[in-house]
């Protein structure tokens, strides 16, 4: 077993997030600095990573078919068409989440310890089966946050369950903020959230309409040069990596933008 590989389980306390959003442009991000990855879906029956990684046509055998043995591991691997480096082991999109255990995605991912330095696990929404699945295997955990009431309160459960499992690092990400609404008072702030959760804060990532774009493509926004959300994730590729990379300025970010607008050139 490779002991320098990490798995990392990306969850959510509730769904529509970004969760698979962030697993697709990190996945990327550390395979464009060099490292090997392997995405894992395990949100069996609702699969999307293949979409967002424009991989759907690719898949012949998936997560349940190499826990039964249907296939190899390795058969069941889709390595992406710009980036080698990086593949994805695709959730059955027929099946059902109870038809695999915690043990038996605990040993793929730890056979995927041999190949690759990262292995990200796209944990499902909500707290049932497909959770504990999804971090069976996990030496850390990154949630994924909105900056509002419903997605912070969801996802203090899910910190309480993830420390009960013996997963130590923590590590939050504020998806999809706005910081014109945080100024208005519409919007929880970033400090507002990570002081109610009280972990490690990772990465702000602001809303960025390229996302929907990059989601109908196939292309993660990390690879949209001229997205601001794609430079936020590729910052925090580099910090799980150990790096220390400044958070963005979104606020001068925002204020470009309504100059440009007002200039009638955005």
């Amino acid at each position: 077993m490779n002991h320098s590989s990490v798995a990392i389980t990306v969850t959510s306390g509730k769904g529509g997030v970004g969760k698979s959003t962030t697993v697709a442009s990190l996945g990327l991000g550390l395979a464009q600095l060099g490292y090997k990855v392997c995405l894992v879906d395990t949100d069996i029956g609702l699969r999307k990573l293949d979409l967002m990684l424009g991989l759907e046509n690719r898949i012949v055998y998936d997560l349940v078919d190499a826990v039964e043995g249907i296939c190899k591991l390795r058969q069941a691997l889709v390595r992406h068409k710009e980036f080698p480096e990086l593949a994805l082991l695709p959730a059955a999109q027929t099946r059902y989440k109870e038809e695999v255990s915690p043990a038996q995605v605990k040993a793929v991912v730890d056979e995927l310890r041999n190949e690759f330095h990262f292995i990200l696990i796209d944990s499902p929404a909500g707290i049932e089966g497909g959770f504990r699945n999804a971090i069976a295997a996990a030496d850390r955990a990154i949630l994924v946050v909105n900056p509002e009431i419903p997605s912070v309160r969801d996802s203090d459960r899910v910190i309480g369950l993830l420390e009960a499992a013996g997963i130590e690092t923590i590590d939050l990400i504020v998806n999809r903020v706005q910081p014109g609404m945080v100024r208005d008072g519409d919007m929880l702030s970033v400090e507002r959230v990570q002081s109610h959760l009280a972990i490690n804060l990772l990465g702000i990532v602001p809303e960025d309409r390229r996302i929907i774009r990059s989601s109908n493509t196939g292309e993660p926004v990390i690879l949209d040069p001229k997205s601001l959300a794609g430079k936020a994730f590729a910052n925090i590729a580099r910090r799980i990596k150990g790096e220390e990379v400044p958070f963005l300025e979104l606020e001068s970010a925002t204020l470009i933008t309504k100059i440009k607008r007002l200039f009638h050139i955005a």
